[in-house]
Order: structure tokens, then sequence, then C-alpha cells
């Protein structure tokens, strides 16, 4: 008797470049430098630009950001916003980065991975992040 297993979408490289390129796009627009990552559904690097000019303690909190998104399945603003609502036991929940710029790869109800940002401001991180995943309504 065969097992019963699940068919699901996962990220290609060719589709993270394509989130990569579309959110490095609106951080040149405001001239913006950042780092830009995508991960797969575990939470794995798939891929990691860093702008010119970018802080290299970047390239870890892009990841962390990415990481939580894919971890809590949520943008990681939720987070940020349960901490300055108060809810400060957030800041204790292991692999959370309660900081804007995360945010999941969802296609068809489905978690596939997600994008990370770092660079600029919480909202700057969250709007070239947010800038990334506009590729996906092509599809």
């Amino acid at each position: 008797m065969a097992l019963p297993l699940a068919t699901k979408k996962a990220l290609t490289l060719e589709a993270a470049r394509r989130i990569v390129a579309a959110a490095q796009q609106e951080a040149k627009r405001n001239d913006w430098t950042m780092v830009i990552c995508v991960v797969d559904d575990g939470a794995h690097l798939i891929c990691l630009e860093r702008m010119d000019g970018t802080q290299i303690g970047s390239v870890v909190v892009a990841q962390e950001k990415a990481a939580t998104a894919v971890r809590f399945k949520r943008p990681t603003k939720v987070l940020e916003d349960a901490v300055a609502g108060g809810r400060t036991v957030v800041m204790k929940l292991p692999g959370a980065t309660p900081v804007e710029g995360g945010m999941p790869i969802v296609v068809d109800g489905e978690l596939i991975g997600a994008i990370g940002v770092s660079g600029g401001t919480s909202p700057q991180d969250g709007q070239v992040a947010a800038a990334g995943l506009v590729v996906l309504e092509d599809n």
C-alpha cells in the first residue's frame, strides 16, 4: 500500500531571483541600500543580495526576518505591532525577529517561503519586501 504523500509547490532559484530583483528595483527607486533575501518553506536561504553600501549587519537580519515569516506564517510587522502594543512576551518567542521587513510567500493558499529585507527603517524594509511579492500577482 502506497503512503499518502502530499504534493506541494516549491520556490525555484529563478522565482527567488525575480522576487529579489523586484524588491531591489523598489529600493533603488527610493535610493535605499538593502539586503534582500528569499528563503524556502523550511527557512533555508535560496537567494540573497546585498546592495552596494548596505551595512553588513543587515545580512543576518534580513535572513532572520524571512525565517520568522516562515516560522510564524505571517509578516514580521504583525509581531512588531504586538510588541509595540505591549505584548513584550513576543520577544521571548524562540526564532522570532519582531521587526518589519519579513513577509511570507503564499501561492494558492500554500506557504512556499518568505522574503526578508533589512537596511532601512522598518517601514522602508516592509515596503521593499512587499514590492518583491508583486511579481507573484502575474502568476
